[in-house]
């Protein structure tokens, strides 16, 4: 199965979710999953990216170029993901693809960093809450 498509209007934080603010080392879009550089700067995180590449700091709130703030949600108990997953319940990892997101552990690499994003709580809804495992066999 391919990455989770996103319609980034549809990305929304809830009453719980917290909104911090780092600045763009690239464009990012709204609903991509982030991390933070060395600088102090948001990249996209990518599963199988190198560290820190493959840790995440949240997921952005809004479409920004580089240099731009970036705001992002670091957690949220019922986060609007803007994409729809197949059924309540699974589980959501951050994909081989820089700041994308797939439900399907078989879509991520040997050798990747296994990050749990969250569980989906309806099929528009995840608690996110990221946890970052260890490697793929």
């Amino acid at each position: 199965m391919a990455d989770l498509a996103v319609t980034a209007a549809n990305v929304l934080k809830s009453s719980n979710g917290t909104i911090a603010v780092l600045t763009a080392a690239t464009a990012i879009t709204r609903g991509q999953y982030i991390y933070t550089l060395a600088a102090g700067t948001a990249g996209l995180a990518d599963s199988n990216g190198t560290t820190p590449a493959n840790t995440i700091t949240g997921i952005a709130l809004a479409d920004v170029g580089t240099g731009q703030p970036v705001p992002y949600v670091p957690t949220d108990t019922a986060l609007t993901t803007g994409f729809t997953a197949s059924a309540a319940g699974v589980t959501v990892y951050l994909s081989n693809t820089p700041g994308g997101a797939t439900e399907t552990y078989a879509d991520i690499a040997s050798g990747s960093t296994v990050i749990i994003l969250g569980n989906m709580t309806s099929t528009t809804v995840m608690k996110f809450s990221p946890l970052v495992g260890g490697v793929k066999p």
